[in-house]
């Protein structure tokens, strides 16, 4: 049997920000759907279900998978351009990046960052190696080269040291985590419509009905999703969604269920109570919830549920939460399919050198 097709192990900051285009969406619409192919694929989603979540055919699902392997999160802004060829070669291209990523102060020049016309004029009277290019060919080949004009940020890693080994451990099993929080607004998104004369909703500036929170659970192995919208986060409606989890398994065998650290998670009654219940409580590893399998399936929740609407109250927005669900279910994969799928999962999860991602597990010496 062929092996599957998916993608690498993610770093850190690749997980963040394929998390962070699908929670808030992005203003290119390629840009989202390439993420939510990646993220759902790192979840542990074959093709075919991704192909169903973003509507694509499944080649094109398995050339972004590969394309991301090869050169990371540039996939996400194919490039799809044509025109006369260049003037520069590569080797004065390679120059004015480099010059462009390098900080003015350490050449010489009293400020702290190039603007495009000092840039083009400081590369026009270098005398070891002049350019000549206007400013519009700078900044289009500044793009291209994905030299952008970007804020200064802070960053921090992970000081989780089970990182891999938590990572390791996101298998075939259940998904939980809070989505977040939902208010009775109307909420801008896209929809067809004639050309400048897009569809408006009507502002409202007084929010009576309060905010809730979707308890969502999913199961990797037979890609159902489920859940159920709460006033607030908390202890005791963890728990509910973890006995729903237990139920959902009533030959009492072992259950997995994968969710970030948040506090109202780590109580020490729900893990004594997991415990006592064979439930194995999977942690996601510090500042990385996008390793949740479940993260992947929010964006489709959101976009096609809360984006683009006006709901009267939130009665109105669960019942609408839930028919969705219901459509999403009943469009799953075929069981055939789901029966394939579960035997190579049982085959990967016996070979216990390799993880998943491909990536093999570090031995201690």
């Amino acid at each position: 049997m062929a092996k599957p097709v998916r993608v690498r192990g993610l770093t850190e900051q690749e997980g963040q920000k394929l998390q962070r285009i699908v929670r808030r969406g992005s203003t290119s619409s390629v840009q989202f759907r390439r993420a939510m192919m990646l993220l759902a694929s790192a979840g542990g989603s074959t093709i075919l279900v991704i192909a169903r979540v973003v509507q694509a055919d499944e080649d094109t699902v398995r050339d972004v998978i590969h394309k991301f392997n090869e050169m990371g999160l540039a996939c996400l802004n194919p490039r799809w351009a044509g025109g006369r060829p260049r003037f520069l070669d590569r080797k004065d291209e390679d120059f004015v990046v480099q010059t462009a990523a390098t900080r003015p102060t350490v050449l010489g020049k009293p400020f702290t960052r190039w603007s495009i016309r000092k840039l083009a004029d400081h590369l026009r009277r270098n005398r070891a190696r002049p350019v000549l290019i206007g400013r519009e060919a700078l900044r289009c080949l500044l793009a291209r080269r994905r030299i952008s004009f970007q804020r200064t940020k802070a960053w921090k890693e992970s000081p989780d040291a089970a990182f891999d080994a938590k990572v390791a451990r996101i298998e075939y099993a259940f998904a939980f985590d809070e989505f977040g929080p939902l208010g009775i607004r109307p909420t801008a998104g896209s929809c067809w419509a004639e050309q400048s004369q897009p569809d408006r909703l009507s502002a409202t500036y007084r929010r009576t009905h309060g905010i809730t929170y979707f308890h969502g659970c999913y199961s990797v192995g037979d890609d159902q999703m489920w859940g159920i919208n709460r006033r607030r986060k908390g202890i005791d409606h963890t728990w509910a969604a973890l006995k729903t989890l237990r139920a959902a398994r009533p030959d009492g065998a072992p259950i997995y269920v994968i969710l970030d650290n948040l506090s109202a998670h780590l109580n020490w009654r729900i893990r004594r109570w997991a415990d006592r219940n064979k439930v194995e409580l999977c942690f996601t590893p510090t500042y990385a919830p996008w390793a949740n399998p479940i993260e992947a399936h929010f964006g489709p929740l959101r976009q096609f549920t809360l984006a683009n609407s006006n709901h009267p109250n939130h009665t109105v927005q669960t019942r609408v939460l839930r028919a969705y669900l219901r459509w999403r279910n009943k469009n799953a994969r075929h069981p055939d399919v789901l029966a394939a799928q579960r035997r190579e999962r049982a085959r990967i999860r016996s070979e216990r050198s390799i993880r998943w991602g491909g990536r093999p597990l570090s031995t201690a010496a």
